[in-house]
């Protein structure tokens, strides 16, 4: 295995070249994997104007707009790890309004939001035709291994210890969710670009990791 060190500013530019050679015809799924510690949306958010300067359209869908009704999430507690692994996200949802839709034979008009966590219902977005190449980039932790339609896949990976200093305390009791994710799912063997970001101002591109 290698790990190579790489900025922040040339890693955004490598992802986006990257990005940018997929399906050059097509819709590009791709999920931003990781724990709120290692903050998916901010890489997600600084891939859009890279990918637009080399002509893709870029579209951000964060999974905190995902969720599921409080009476579902909160059925066994508000800090049940258990339930945050496997009944926090609408996956169905996301995959209903946004992944298939953008997926082949889809009719590229996705809602960027479904669910507003702050008043527990519908958020009432309308839906948004995707413009030809869109890369559309999907935010959030725990979105690799239950089957949602990825083109490709980045996870950002932090070391257990890592994860406790770097998770607020607020939510904390997520911290054994993503001890269960690495250990059952393995994230990090299978996703396309794999990242370690226990120092987020010094990430580490994984490489040969076979």
């Amino acid at each position: 295995m290698r790990v190579r060190p790489v900025s922040v500013e040339n890693l955004v530019e490598e992802l986006a070249d990257e990005l940018n050679s997929r399906q050059p015809d097509s819709y590009l799924r791709v999920a931003i994997d990781g724990p709120p510690a290692a903050d998916p949306g901010r890489l997600a958010d600084a891939l859009v104007d890279p990918l637009r300067l080399r002509g893709r359209p870029a579209v951000r869908v964060d999974t905190a707009d995902f969720l599921r009704p409080a009476s579902l999430r909160l059925e066994f507690g508000r800090e049940n790890p258990d339930t945050y692994y496997a009944g926090w996200f609408d996956e169905a949802g996301l995959a209903r309004e946004v992944l298939d839709p953008a997926g082949p034979g889809g009719d590229g008009r996705i809602l960027t939001r479904l669910w507003n966590a702050e008043t527990d219902r519908s958020a009432r977005d309308t839906y948004h035709p995707l413009p030809p190449g869109a890369v559309l980039l999907v935010s959030g932790p725990l979105l690799l291994g239950g089957g949602l339609g990825f083109d490709f896949a980045v996870h950002l990976e932090l070391s257990p210890a890592a994860l406790r200093r770097r998770t607020p305390p607020a939510l904390q009791w997520t911290v054994p969710a993503f001890g269960r994710y690495a250990a059952e799912v393995a994230p990090s063997t299978f996703a396309d670009v794999v990242l370690r970001v226990d120092d987020p101002k010094r990430p580490a591109m994984v490489e040969e990791r076979w």
